[in-house]
């Protein structure tokens, strides 16, 4: 059989399973969140003036980047799991979030003293950010990662990519409740080397994890 061939056979096999595979990504996701939420209740838990804190816009800031990276990350691995899936017209949706992140850097720059910056960028609990992101992440990435087996991904490592960055997405936005670090500038800094980490395992495990 052509390659062509098979991958439109698989993609019918994938069309006339639709709703189970849409149950598949439907329950992963839930039980991502799920999963991170313990975790992150059972670790660290919501920093002690959080209700103070939601009434300052780079607070809920931060959520709104952590989650519109989430979002889009999620729809392209949905996307990925189908061997006819061309991925190449949505990837510029990854850019959301890092646009949004961009004009609240600009905000922060316009709105406060350069001899600040270093400072906010630095933070105070970039080492915690760094650890507990990528942990509060490993089981979303490995429940995202089960899913995607239940798919016949044409291009594992970028789909194992997207299940990672959704990971980090979701572990990021449950420990931005904890982080007292609100700079748009700390956020682009350590938050994304932080999400680097289960997107590059996510990269590196699909291709052994996910076949087809």
């Amino acid at each position: 059989m052509e390659t062509d061939e098979l991958i439109k056979a698989l993609a019918a096999d994938a069309r006339r399973s639709g709703i189970s595979m849409a149950v598949a990504w439907s329950g992963a996701i839930l039980a991502a969140v799920a999963v991170a939420g313990i975790v992150f209740f059972a670790l660290l838990g919501a920093r002690s003036d959080i209700a103070a804190a939601a009434q300052t816009f780079r607070f809920l800031f931060k959520f709104v980047v952590t989650i519109a990276l989430a979002a889009s990350a999620f729809g392209l691995l949905a996307m990925l799991s189908r061997p006819d899936a061309d991925a190449r017209p949505f990837m510029p949706r990854l850019a959301i979030a890092p646009a949004l992140l961009a004009a609240g850097i600009i905000a922060e720059l316009a709105v406060s003293a350069p001899d600040t910056w270093s400072t906010k960028l630095v933070g105070t609990n970039s080492l915690v950010c760094l650890t507990f992101i990528p942990l509060i992440g490993i089981g979303p990435l490995a429940l995202l990662l089960l899913a995607l087996r239940h798919g016949a991904p044409s291009q594992p490592t970028l789909a194992g990519a997207m299940a990672g960055l959704t990971a980090g997405g979701v572990a990021a936005t449950f420990y931005a409740a904890h982080c007292t670090d609100d700079s748009p500038l700390f956020v682009a800094t350590w938050y994304t080397i932080a999400i680097a980490v289960p997107t590059v395992l996510g990269a590196l495990a699909a291709p052994r994890f996910v076949h087809w």
